[in-house]
This record gives structure tokens, C-alpha cells and sequence, in this order.
């Protein structure tokens, strides 16, 4: 399975997926309102749900795993959520939301897994990012 590259990040563009009356143009409103909908279909549907884990991988698996690409993704990831603006399925409703990982985990196996961080071990910011709200 392919995945677009600017649906993944939340890049504006024509809407990729559509869903009924429900139309997503980046794949966390999609994955997010796939659990509400799974929710809704076992008596859940009041249940609030938080995203424990969500980010990007700064290194370990070529040209798509880059700092530039986990600087604009968790950048975009913060934007979104702090705008409130809530899923296609859930408008308005605020996801909260955990970024993965404070800190790169040196001690993992080698590739991806140890490249999730804000910042390397020693305390270095791996790149920019801003938690300044609107």
C-alpha cells in the first residue's frame, strides 16, 4: 500500500479520500475518525479519544525520513490540533494529542525506531519546532 507524501503530512490539497459525506485531505483526521467510527459501531460514540503517539521519523529509512520532514510534520501536527477545528466525523471536538518521542533513543535497534525524537541524547535539538499557539 502507497500513501501520498502531502496527504501523510497534512499538506493542503484537493481532498484525497472521500468517505460518504465525509471528505479528508490528510491521513490523521482519516485515521483518527476511523477509531471514532469503530466506536460508534460498538455503542462508543461519546467516548473522547486521545492520540497517545503521533510523529515522524527524522532518519533511519532514506529521503523520507528526514529532519525536514519531521520539522514539518509535527509542526503541521500541532497547528491542527491547537486550532480545534476537530475531524470531518467530529467538528469542533479537540483531539488531544501526544507528540512521539521528547528525545531519539540511542540504545534502540538501529533505523527507524531511534529516530522519533525532538532532540538527540545529549540534549540537541534534532530540529526547530515551535509550541507557540495561535
Amino acid at each position: 500500500m502507497s500513501i501520498n507524501l502531502d496527504y501523510a503530512l497534512s499538506r493542503p490539497t484537493a481532498p484525497v479520500v472521500q468517505d460518504g459525506p465525509l471528505t479528508y485531505n490528510n491521513l490523521f483526521d482519516a485515521s483518527v475518525d476511523a477509531v471514532y467510527s469503530a466506536m460508534d459501531k460498538v455503542g462508543g460514540s461519546t467516548v473522547r479519544i486521545v492520540i497517545s503517539e503521533s510523529g515522524w521519523p527524522s532518519g533511519g529509512q532514506g529521503d523520507k525520513t528526514t529532519p525536514a520532514l519531521a520539522q514539518e510534520y509535527n509542526n503541521g501536527l500541532i497547528q491542527h490540533v491547537v486550532h480545534g477545528n476537530g475531524t470531518p466525523k467530529r467538528p469542533g471536538i479537540i483531539t488531544s494529542t501526544y507528540l512521539f518521542a521528547l528525545f531519539n533513543e540511542n540504545k534502540k535497534t538501529p533505523g527507524l525506531d531511534q529516530n522519533f525524537g525532538l532532540f538527540y541524547p545529549d540534549m540537541n535539538p534534532v530540529y526547530p519546532i515551535s509550541f507557540s499557539f495561535p
